[in-house]
C-alpha cells in the first residue's frame, strides 16, 4: 500500500519536465500519482510528448487526496478554464492539503482564488498576474506558504520536489 494519492494536472502544451520530474519523484517516494485533465484523454506536451489523463477532473473525488501538482507550460491557461480543475485546487487548499504550482501554474492558483494574501513565486512572465491577484510575489526557487508550494521554472524542480515531499510527509 502506498503513502497516498497525489494528482498531477495535465493539458495540451504542458511543460515536459514539470510533469514528469514530479511524477517520477513522487512515485519513487511511494506516493500514488493520478494524472488528471479536463477530460480523460491523451494530452501532448510543448514538445509533443504524450501523457494519458487517467481521470477527468470533474470525476475526481478529493476526499482521499494528499495534494495536487500544477505544472507549467501553456497548459495552465487551459486548465484554469475547467471547473473540475478549479474545484480540485480549491478543495485541497481549503483542507490544507499540498497545492504545488510551478511556472505558469500560478494562473490556476489565481483562477481558483487561492493566491490572494499568499507569498508565492511563478515564472517571471506572470508576476504581474500574481501581484494583481493579491499575492506577495518573490523571486526564489521555491516558496512555501502553508500548504501552498510554488516555484519559477524547470531549473527549480529539485527544490520544488524536495519541498513537496517534505510537506507530504508532514501532513
Amino acid at each position: 500500500m502506498g503513502k497516498g494519492r497525489v494528482v498531477i494536472l495535465v493539458e495540451n502544451d504542458y511543460q515536459d519536465q514539470e510533469v514528469w520530474f514530479p511524477l517520477y519523484r513522487l512515485k519513487e517516494e511511494g506516493y500514488e500519482t493520478v494524472v488528471v485533465g479536463p477530460r480523460s484523454v491523451e494530452y501532448k506536451s510543448k514538445h509533443g510528448y504524450p501523457i494519458k489523463a487517467e481521470a477527468a477532473a470533474a470525476e475526481v473525488a478529493t476526499g482521499d487526496l494528499l495534494g495536487v501538482v500544477i505544472p507549467g507550460g501553456w497548459a495552465p491557461d487551459r486548465l484554469r478554464q475547467d471547473a473540475g480543475v478549479l474545484r480540485i485546487v480549491k478543495d485541497l487548499f481549503a483542507r490544507k492539503r499540498v497545492v504545488a504550482s510551478i511556472c505558469h501554474g500560478g494562473w490556476v492558483l489565481v483562477s481558483a482564488g487561492v493566491a490572494r494574501g499568499r507569498r508565492l513565486t511563478s515564472y517571471q512572465a506572470i508576476r504581474d498576474d500574481m501581484v494583481n491577484a493579491g499575492a506577495e510575489w518573490v523571486d526564489q526557487e521555491v516558496v512555501r506558504d502553508g500548504c501552498l508550494i510554488t516555484s519559477r521554472k524547470p531549473e527549480d524542480l529539485p527544490a520544488f520536489c524536495r519541498e513537496i515531499i517534505k510537506a507530504l510527509k508532514e501532513s
